[in-house]
């Protein structure tokens, strides 16, 4: 694409050297949600595969709940003809999306044969989302596994892609922000049918001669302050927690440059730039990381 991005790290190496650092089995981290017949795994279990069809798609979450942390997965993309299909990764606070639960959301939407990925983010509080964003990839997500991660101190909500940040979700104290009263969340993967929306505002269906849809995973990490009772267990501001030292509080100058860079040439919606549909936008849209 002309320019070639640079894979960041927080404080010189402090991702590099820690998010990396413990990877496990599906069964020690996760429970099927629904359709098993849907799910398998390659003969050493290190490679995890869910799989949409006209009946069914499947998903899973994991067994642990986290406030606070590094999470990362990495996902190779439905190929081929993949319109209607998303291909969901998030993290949500209930198990069945109660209506006042806290999320926040990687969906890659799936495209007519030749056309590029698009991956949505977006950040539910209490149930109340409309935070959505919209990028482009700078790579064809289907070719190859890419790693995508979410960082989640009490300053800020870092969604990256290969170690670049996409999306700063910033902590601006207000009670109708994501970070007061944060709930502890599960970590989730889905696949599923969505062609009423998902491809072109709907007006792309799947085509079912191309069933069955198949994402594929592997790496899992977790590096973060998992859930305890009681509630003091489990805070973000301790010494050894290195996703929330001073130097992950903010985008360092490189990462502020890719992050710019993305900004300029990747994003394709943005609803802090929506004024029709925000007349008086957010607040958390005029801070700035």
């Amino acid at each position: 694409m002309g320019i070639c991005l640079l894979l960041l790290s927080f404080a010189g190496s402090l991702i590099s050297s820690n998010a990396g650092s413990s990877s496990f089995s599906f069964e020690d981290n996760f429970d099927i949600m629904w359709a098993e017949d849907h799910f398998k795994t390659s003969s050493d279990g290190q490679v995890w595969y869910l799989s949409l069809d006209k009946q069914t798609g499947c998903g899973f979450q994991t067994k642990q709940r986290y406030r606070f942390g590094w999470f990362s997965m990495k996902l190779k993309l439905v190929g081929g003809d993949s319109a209607g299909v998303v291909t969901a990764y998030y993290m949500c606070s209930d198990l069945d999306a109660a209506p006042e639960r806290d999320e926040l959301d990687f969906e890659f939407l799936g495209n007519r044969s030749g056309e590029p990925y698009t991956v949505q983010t977006n950040v539910y509080k209490s149930g109340v989302g409309g935070r959505e964003m919209r990028h482009m990839l700078w790579f064809d997500p289907t070719e190859d596994f890419h790693t995508y991660s979410i960082l989640w101190n009490n300053h800020h909500i870092v969604f990256f892609v290969d170690r670049v940040p996409i999306r700063v979700y910033k902590n601006n104290g207000k009670p109708n922000n994501f970070f007061p009263n944060e709930k502890p969340m599960y970590m989730f993967s889905s696949i599923w049918n969505a062609d009423d929306w998902a491809t072109r505002g709907g007006l792309e269906k799947t085509d079912w001669k191309n069933a069955p849809f198949v994402s594929s995973y592997e790496d899992f990490n977790a590096d973060g302050c998992q859930w305890k009772v009681p509630y003091p267990s489990c805070v973000s501001t301790t010494t050894e927690n290195w996703w929330d030292q001073y130097e992950t509080w903010n985008l360092a100058d490189d990462q502020q440059e890719d992050f710019g860079w993305v900004g300029r040439n990747l994003v394709i919606y943005d609803y802090c730039k929506d004024t029709d549909r925000f007349p008086a936008l957010p607040e958390e849209c005029s801070l700035l990381d």
